[in-house]
């Protein structure tokens, strides 16, 4: 009897701590603010509305443009802009009209 009635005390007790952990877990949640409420809405609102066809994904005819040596060098031109270093900004300012 007396070893029923340990288990049982035990059995209880386990429970009600888990309850009060549980209850004091839930109690330091908060609801989420505004902010996070909005989190990344800008971001998806900037694609979709710099998206000029959402549709184009649907539409599988081949695409028409350049041919293939003209693009071709076109990207080579543009890859070589990158290797070459910009020239340095040149400044020139007069003040007044001294000397003319």
């Amino acid at each position: 009897m007396k070893a029923a009635l340990n288990k049982m005390i035990g059995f209880v007790s386990f429970w009600a701590v888990v309850g009060v952990i549980t209850v004091a877990l839930i109690s330091c949640t908060t609801p989420p603010s505004r902010v996070e409420m909005d989190y990344g809405t800008s971001a998806r609102l900037a694609v979709v509305n710099q998206t000029l066809n959402p549709e184009a994904g649907k539409n599988l005819e081949p695409v028409t443009g350049l041919d293939g040596k003209t693009a071709e060098g076109i990207m080579e031109q543009y890859r070589e802009g990158f290797e070459k270093p910009a020239p340095p900004p040149t400044y020139s300012f007069t003040i007044g009209d001294i000397g003319k």
